[in-house]
């Protein structure tokens, strides 16, 4: 039924509808060989994650052995384990991934402490079931189970979050490629194509351990922190900007010194030391990821364009950092005030900046 009304855009596209003019012009020109199943070829795919310096934009920044080693290892009949500390972009690699390689990265399971095996096997549609017993029609398929039916990358997310029974349903999965159904006597074998990109951290509280016979399915990447300030900064700005479009703010005049300083900030909190090495520091008890920095970035941006002059200054991003640092209110408060005062009130062209997050704490 039409109502009338303009169809509002979605707030965050998925990865291949967003850069689907992307993947279109890589598979126009890509004339290496593909495994079945696959949109791209397994080099296009890594130009797709990394870019090509012209059309096609980098979505992740890191090494390239990383990607690759990634990339072939979804060629495969291994299932790939993306691994690290939290805003290391695991989500964002594997949803990129799922896209170029399938062009559909919404199988998604989300792991949670109370993800049920259903999630990763099946479930039903009870009414049905009731009235007709079981049958193909009463049976709810998983993401996993659609994955395996036609051909494409299932995600599973915070793998480490589900319970260890849940995890276990994985391995049939991965190790046989087939998925059975007594309830039916039957089974869903893995198509041409398939295969699993799971992410998970073990830094976060209420994680369980995988299972070495899960583990052993799986092929192991551990995604880094960015290596250099600048490298990292790099992250940031462009995921900012992106967001920036995303959400339509408005236009904003985003002083790479400004992030810098967030930057700088956070990789010395989460180091235990200063830029130059000669400081020793106190770390808080959270992350203080890329992620993090994005996010204060983000909505300094936004506070400057809606409640400043348009120009990013210390006072929009310190409220922001400040609630990033202080995640214990006992603790990392005095692990701040010490940073503030021993290192941040020192440095001379951040006298501004130190008043802004002195003022916000």
């Amino acid at each position: 039924m039409t109502t009338g009304q303009p169809v509002q855009p979605v707030l965050r596209a998925h990865a291949e509808d967003q850069y689907a003019e992307e993947l279109a012009l890589l598979a126009k020109d890509d004339d290496r060989p593909r495994p079945p199943g696959w949109k791209l070829s397994p080099w296009a795919v890594t130009t797709y994650v990394l870019g090509d310096g012209d059309r096609i934009t980098p979505k992740y920044i890191g090494p390239r052995r990383i990607v690759e080693v990634a990339v072939a290892t979804l060629a495969t009949d291994r299932a790939l384990l993306l691994l690290g500390v939290p805003g290391t972009a695991k989500t964002w690699l594997s949803e990129h991934l799922a896209a170029a390689v399938s062009g559909d990265s919404t199988l998604l399971v989300q792991g949670t402490a109370g993800t049920a095996e259903e999630a990763i096997r099946y479930g039903w549609n009870y009414a049905r079931l009731l009235a007709e017993g079981p049958s193909r029609e009463a049976l709810v398929p998983s993401p996993v189970m659609r994955a395996m039916a036609e051909g494409r990358i299932a995600r599973v997310e915070e793998l480490t979050r589900m319970p260890s029974d849940v995890q276990d349903a994985l391995i049939t999965v991965l190790s046989e490629k087939t998925l059975p159904v007594p309830e039916l006597n039957e089974e869903v074998q893995a198509t041409r194509g398939f295969n699993v990109i799971a992410t998970a951290n073990d830094r976060d509280r209420g994680v369980n351990d995988l299972s070495s016979a899960l583990r052993r399915r799986f092929n192991t990447v551990v995604l880094p922190v960015p290596a250099t300030a600048e490298e990292e900064v790099d992250i940031v700005s462009r995921r900012v900007e992106q967001l920036g479009r995303s959400l339509e703010l408005p236009e904003t005049l985003t002083g790479l010194e400004e992030i810098r300083r967030v930057v700088t900030v956070f990789r010395e909190l989460r180091t235990g030391v200063t830029e130059d090495g000669r400081t020793k520091v106190k770390s808080p008890s959270g992350t203080l990821s890329t992620a993090e920095a994005i996010s204060v970035i983000t909505n300094g941006v936004a506070l400057a364009a809606h409640f400043g002059d348009g120009v990013l200054r210390p006072s929009d991003v310190a409220a922001g950092i400040v609630g990033a640092v202080v995640q214990d209110p006992v603790s990392d408060r005095v692990v701040w005030r010490e940073y503030l005062e021993t290192v941040v009130r020192e440095r001379r062209d951040w006298r501004d900046f130190y008043r802004a997050c002195r003022d916000a704490g």
